[in-house]
């Protein structure tokens, strides 16, 4: 019973703060970025190379950040850092008349994501025990996601009001909140002076389990795109049926998806302090598979695509939160940001391939054929999760 009190603590609250404000600008300013696109011109492989290329330079970014924080006694002016870049990046879509400019603005904003991504996590990690760091972790991404559900719901009502220009200005305000809260409500212990490692040393250094584990999760990773093109996949399938306000039931259905994915978040961080994480997280890469493989049945049914964005939800909300809270066991305090930078950067790397590749084999094949692959990929990755990484079951850190 004690454990339920002490998992919540001042600087749990304020790193999900800062992910709830930065979630609200970010899937606001991402829910009308599809259409954005159209309206200037842009075809849908732009919207792939845009989310892959920006994903690919956030991996090196996690990469060094990860590393460096390592070396550091004081983690948290670099997760401002990144937050304050992501806040400023949202918003300059609003002076963006080509796809380029989007994807420029994108790199800097997935920059900022990089740096501060490894930071938060090292930092919630050593804030919570061992053995309720599932539920720290969902948390979390609970209040992410509930910012993932604003930003979208804020960004139709805006859109019947003011331009997508105005929405993408709007955003700089919920990014300015998120480095509020994590700068003056976030506490960070000072750490202990550790001897510095060179990068390759350091990773030479990661645990053997916990290589394996990136394997498997790094061939997930190849299939797991940007869920932007869900939006579009939706609003096109709306369109070809003739059903009116295609747009905005496409949004709709990603507001849905996050509503699944906030909801679904801590109760699987508390699920996960107490089951196998290795199973759970093999239970969310199946359920991405079969995502893939639903929609390749092209329908405008809506019951039917509210299943499919939610099953979607809940695999995002196991991968997010199971992933974090399994490499928190397998990776030791003296490298751990190193490790997840490795994992987050790895994860980047894979939406660089997913997204990129995704978007242009749709345009160039046919959107079933990036379907296909992708979900191969994930049922690929979840049984070589179980083959490849061992029961850690409540094992402490």
């Amino acid at each position: 019973m004690p454990n339920r009190k002490r998992w919540l603590s001042r600087t749990v609250l304020g790193i999900g703060l800062a992910s709830f404000f930065s979630d609200l600008g970010h899937e606001a300013a991402t829910a009308i970025l599809p259409m954005f696109l159209v309206s200037i011109g842009a075809a849908p492989a732009a919207l792939g190379i845009i989310e892959g290329v920006s994903d690919a330079i956030s991996s090196f970014a996690k990469l060094w950040s990860g590393w460096y924080s390592d070396r550091l006694v004081h983690r948290k002016p670099m997760a401002v850092t990144g937050y304050i870049l992501t806040g400023i990046a949202k918003a300059s879509f609003a002076f963006a008349t080509s796809w380029v400019q989007i994807l420029f603005g994108r790199t800097i904003g997935w920059l900022g994501r990089g740096i501060r991504g490894p930071v938060r996590d090292s930092i919630l990690t050593d804030a919570v025990p061992a053995e309720v760091k599932g539920r720290a972790f969902g948390f979390d991404r609970a209040l992410d996601t509930l910012g993932a559900v604003l930003g979208p719901v804020a960004a139709l009502w805006l859109i019947s009001l003011v331009s997508f220009r105005t929405v993408f200005l709007l955003t700089l305000i919920p990014g300015i909140c998120a480095a509020l809260a994590f700068g003056m409500i976030v506490q960070e212990r000072r750490r202990e002076t550790v001897q510095p490692k060179n990068f390759r040393m350091s990773l030479s250094h990661l645990p053997k389990e916990f290589k394996r584990f990136l394997v498997a999760v790094g061939v997930f990773g190849a299939g797991d795109f940007a869920h932007t093109l869900l939006i579009l996949r939706a609003a096109q399938l709306f369109t070809s049926a003739n059903v009116p306000d295609a747009s905005q039931r496409a949004v709709t259905l990603y507001i849905i998806h996050n509503i699944i994915y906030a909801a679904a978040s801590y109760p699987i961080g508390a699920i996960a302090d107490r089951m196998d994480k290795r199973f759970l997280l093999f239970i969310g890469y199946v359920l991405a598979g079969l995502m893939c493989f639903g929609f390749l049945y092209p329908t405008s049914d809506y019951g039917f695509l509210i299943l499919l964005f939610s099953v979607g939800g809940i695999y995002i909300a196991i991968e997010d939160t199971v992933e974090r809270a399994l490499a928190a066991e397998m990776l030791p305090s003296d490298i751990r940001g190193t490790g997840f930078g490795v994992l987050a950067g790895l994860n980047g790397i894979g939406d660089f391939i997913s997204s990129t590749f995704v978007g242009i084999i749709w345009t160039t094949v046919s959107v079933n054929a990036g379907f296909v692959v992708s979900g191969s990929l994930s049922i690929a990755g979840a049984f070589l999760l179980l083959l490849m990484v061992p029961s850690l079951k409540s094992r402490k850190t």
